[in-house]
């Protein structure tokens, strides 16, 4: 909500100060609102999109309701805890109305069991305390409750052949993932696709998330890193992504052939 008031201010070729002064407050508070540090009404956000001339009724609606229905969610307990993308990615992920995902190197982070996010965490960060590894394995389960809901988020993965292979740890822990990952694909809103080493794949392919909104304007893709959660949204960046995840379906196997090739895998592991 905060990035789509930002690109109506900018639009509109309004400063934050100037934005701010409309509110009868500083600029530190447009800079709050944008960045989603400080809560806003369903009324100011109707303010302001008035203000900043928003003719676009749908996206507007989508904004207040937005900022009428936000409420604190699960991940508000790692605020201060954990960096705030990370808290960014499972609101994302509680609000989309459906989720496609490109996983290369590694099993998708919400399908990760406890122990193989462990050691993956690990892997990847070295010397990280082990209070923030706990929260952040932790809060990585969690994310899962976008599947508990009475209604699933409908959620497309697109795994590589090299992320059930790669060893981020001993075969027991491998072997209970990737179980669980065939487990994962048999969940009426989740569907897993495998992209074989055999596929042929044109133009760069990495990891990465879209979220799908109720409507396009407030889609958003997810950078997946390591270390933190980078997030786009503009029209011409999603339409690539769009076009990417069909380009990387047409190469997948279909959604049987992914769950049996997930077992065999598991079966050498």
């Amino acid at each position: 909500m905060g990035a789509e008031l930002r690109k109506l201010r900018e639009r509109a070729g309004m400063s934050g100060s100037e934005a701010a002064a409309y509110l009868g407050g500083e600029r530190a508070q447009i800079s709050h609102i944008e960045s989603g540090r400080y809560g806003v009404s369903d009324q100011r956000v109707r303010r302001l999109a008035a203000h900043y001339s928003a003719n676009d009724k749908h996206l507007v609606d989508a904004l207040a309701s937005m900022a009428e229905e936000r409420t604190k969610g699960w991940w508000d307990e790692y605020r201060g805890i954990l960096s705030p993308g990370f808290l960014d990615l499972a609101e994302l992920e509680h609000q989309a109305t459906y989720i496609r995902a490109i996983q290369m190197l590694n099993i998708p982070g919400i399908f990760q069991t406890e122990a193989y996010a462990r050691e993956l965490i690990r892997s990847g960060v070295s010397d990280l305390p082990a209070a923030e590894l706990n929260a952040r394995v932790e809060h990585r389960v969690r994310r899962r409750d976008i599947f508990d809901r009475p209604t699933p988020t409908p959620f497309e993965a697109f795994i590589h052949e090299a992320a059930l292979r790669m060893r981020y740890s001993d075969s027991d822990t491998m072997r209970e993932q990737l179980d669980f990952l065939h487990t994962v694909s048999t969940w009426t809103s989740v569907t897993i696709r495998i992209i074989p080493f055999t596929a042929q794949i044109t133009g760069s392919v990495h990891s990465m998330l879209y979220a799908g909104a109720d409507i396009a304007a407030l889609d958003t893709v997810q950078i997946d890193s390591a270390f933190d959660a980078g997030f786009l949204d503009a029209e011409a960046q999603l339409a690539r992504y769009r076009a990417l995840l069909d380009s990387v379906k047409s190469i997948s196997l279909d959604s049987e052939e992914s769950a049996q090739f997930i077992q065999l895998i598991a079966q050498e592991v």
